[in-house]
Order: structure tokens, then sequence, then C-alpha cells
């Protein structure tokens, strides 16, 4: 059985897994990358973009050879009500350049590709498999159990996404609850990449990541997305599971709410939808953060909980990449050891700080938090566009100054300057 015996088992072929199999089979470690969908991506789903730094340091001028779609060029943020919007754009030439600041990317493609490289490096793909259970042996996890199959290692990382089943059965984590999480729904719309560029005004292969908070959500926390690939869109929401539940909404019915806004419809316009998925994602930040690693195993990507929500910012692959590095780099040194046991991982979070992941999620402990508030997605999104169409709408009424607008405005959405500096003082602390 020994000779049978894999230095590790990562299961799941997405950003963490391959990154944590990339690095252990560069090492000459016996590597097993298991993947349940027929190929590294065909299960995944997220908005579309990744941050650049993560994987730039295991593997420099990435960019040369990944199938990527757009360096993200500009930012904007958009508050809508059912007919309004406001938007604030944000553009920086730098991010055009080496080493690139982020890329939209479609998973299915990149993920494929970041798995071959593992593969080339000399780890095992596998694909088709569902693991349904670790193995033990006494107190220590030595391998999974894939339907009769039992296969051993010194260690197995959990990547297996948010909804992770080893982590639950390893017993590093409870079964999630629906305010834990968010739903993640997208279409991927094609359109030729001229007229992407001309509604966009976008030059040559550069992109835009636009997100949206307001009426797009129905009063529900969460938000909408925008990604310009090089011959799509990619469109979607996100929104608290447990908010869902309670309306009772379908996310096929909001997506498309979504898109026949007056500000989405244009952009969108005589599109094919050619792509339609749904995922779960991580939203509690630490307070849904299992334990991070138990005798034989350790956890990473979203199956750790590593993504950062800040409504102007979303992070998870980065934080994935980070934290298949510092998987790999654990059981390089527990390898080292010959330790595998609880004491002998506890290193991996010296890693994860290291890499910046654990200072990211701290850092941003109390954003989940704030982001619970539903005046952010139903009184803010409101006054925004109220108060900007009270300053740019002239007609044959007495004018007003502004200062008289704005309080009006306040007024009008049960707004008091009391309740507004609050929220601003706990905004600019959280995030």
């Amino acid at each position: 059985m020994a000779e049978d015996k894999f230095t590790a088992i990562v299961v799941g072929a997405g950003p963490a897994g391959s990154t944590a199999a990339y690095l252990l089979a560069r090492e000459g470690l016996d590597v097993l990358l298991i993947e349940k969908g027929d190929t590294p991506g065909s299960k995944n789903m997220f908005g579309g973009r990744m941050y650049s730094y993560a994987l730039n340091r295991i593997m420099p001028d990435f960019w040369e050879e990944a199938p990527l779609e757009r360096p993200v060029a500009r930012e904007i943020i958009t508050l809508m009500d059912d007919e309004k919007s406001v938007s604030v754009t944000y553009r920086d030439e730098n991010w055009l350049h080496p080493p690139y600041h982020s890329w939209v990317l479609l998973r299915a493609d990149f993920d494929a590709w970041l798995a071959s490289k593992a593969e080339e490096a000399g780890a095992l793909l596998a694909c088709n498999i569902l693991v349904d259970d670790v193995v033990w042996d006494g107190d220590r996890i030595v391998g999974i159990q894939a339907g009769d199959d039992q296969l051993l290692a010194d260690v197995v990382i959990c990547a297996d996404g948010a909804n992770s089943l080893l982590t639950e059965k390893a017993g590093l984590r409870n079964r999630l609850l629906p305010h834990q999480v968010a739903t993640g729904f997208k279409q991927v719309i094609e359109l030729p990449p001229e007229t992407i560029n001309q509604r966009f005004q976008l030059n040559g292969s550069e992109g835009v990541a636009q997100l949206f908070a307001g009426s797009c959500t129905r009063g529900m926390q969460g938000g909408g997305f925008l990604y310009t690939n090089k011959n799509s869109i990619s469109l979607g929401l996100v929104i608290k599971s447990s908010d869902l539940q309670h309306n009772q909404y379908y996310p096929a019915e909001l997506l498309e709410d979504f898109k026949a806004h007056p500000t989405i419809a244009p952009l969108v316009a005589d599109g094919r939808e050619a792509e339609y998925s749904a995922h779960l994602v991580p939203e509690a930040g630490l307070e849904m953060a299992p334990r991070l690693f138990g005798s034989g195993i350790l956890a990473a990507g979203d199956a750790a909980g590593f993504v950062i929500n800040l409504g102007y910012l979303v992070r998870g692959m980065d934080l994935a990449i980070a934290s298949g590095e510092a998987a790999a780099r654990t059981v390089i040194q527990a390898r080292t050891n010959n330790d595998f046991s609880a004491e002998g991982l506890s290193i991996y979070q010296q890693f994860l700080q290291e890499t910046a992941v654990l200072t990211a999620m701290e850092t941003y402990r109390q954003a989940p938090r704030f982001l619970d508030n539903r005046r952010l997605y139903e009184v803010y999104p409101a006054l925004a566009t109220g108060l900007l169409s009270r300053m740019f709408t002239v007609d044959e009424t007495s004018p007003v100054h502004l200062m008289t607008k704005a309080l009006n405005e306040l007024k009008k959405n049960e707004m008091g300057l009391t309740r507004l500096i609050g929220d601003a003082w706990k905004g600019g602390r959280s995030l």
C-alpha cells in the first residue's frame, strides 16, 4: 500500500488546488490533483476578474501564455434605482502595462490551463472523480474515499469550493448556513469585439470592471457585476442566500430584470446568451472560516472562506492562488520534518500571513457586518440617484440651492444627518 501513497492529494482543480499541485510537483513530490468535473473549470463560476500579483509571484509573466481575456483599465461603481443610475469611474493607464494590475478571464479556459501547468510539473490529474469522504487512521486523516476506492496520502488539501464537503467531513467546520454564503449567477453574452469597444469606449484589448448596487437586487444584500471579455460580456448578480430564500425570488428572473434596466439594456443589446451558471460564494469572512488545518489536512481557497467583498471591490482568485502557495509551502516543510500532524502543519498560518491572505482577511474582518446594512441596497442608491436628478433637472419651478436639495432628498428617504454620518464612519472603519 505504501507504494500507492501520494505525498499530497489535492481535491479541486481550481486556482487554489492547481497552484498547490503545481508547486508541490515542481519540487518533485508525488501529487494527485482530483477534479469532479469533466475538465478543470467546467464546474466553476465566478464574476470574471483576477488580480495579478499572486500568480505573477509564482509564474512570472504568466500573461504571455495564460488564456486571458482583457487587462482591466477602468473601474466603474454604479448605484441604481428602477430607472436612474449614478456612476463613478476610475481609469489607470498603468494597469495596461506589465505586471498588469488585473485581468478579466473565463474560468473554463483559465482553470484548464493552470491545471495543465501542474501536470507539466509532474502532478497526476484525475477528472470525473467525486470525493465522498476522508479516510481516517485513528485521529489522523490519511487519504480520501471516492466511491469504492481509497487513495492514501501524507496530507489532503481541500480546495473543493465554498460548499466544501471535505472540510465538513474532516470536522474543520460545521454545515454552512444561508446567511454565511451568497448565490452568484451570471450569463455570458456574446458580442463582437468592436461592438464591446464602442459601447464601453475601449481601445484595443483593454477591459472594464463594473459593480452595481441598488434596485438590481430588489433591496437584498448583494450587487451586480459586469466584465468585458474579448468576444463577450459577463453579467451577473451575487445575492445573500438567506435573502433569496426568505423572499423566494428566482435568480433567472432577477437577472433578466437586471438586463432590462435602462443602464444595462443598451450594453447587452443584440448579444447572444452563450452560457448561464450559478455558484455559492463565501461571504462571512473570518466568521465562517473553518479551522485551516488538522492532522493530515489543510483547507485552501473558497473551502477556507478566503473571499473578500467590500462592495466596491471583490477578491477571491488572488487569495485562492496565494493560499494554494501557502499550502504547498506547508506540505514541503512538513515533508522535510517528516511531520504531517496538526502541529507539523500549523506553520500554514505563518505562510498565510506571509502571502498576505490572513492579513487581508483580518484587515476587513468587520466588512461583512457593515455590508449587512439594508440602507446600502435601498436607501443610499435611491438617495444618490434622487439627488443627482434634482441637481441636473431644469424646469419651470423656482430654483433651489444645492444644500436645500440635498436636505430635501434626505428627508424624502427618511434619512437624518446623524444616521448618514454614523454609516459613513462605520463604513470607513470597516472598509
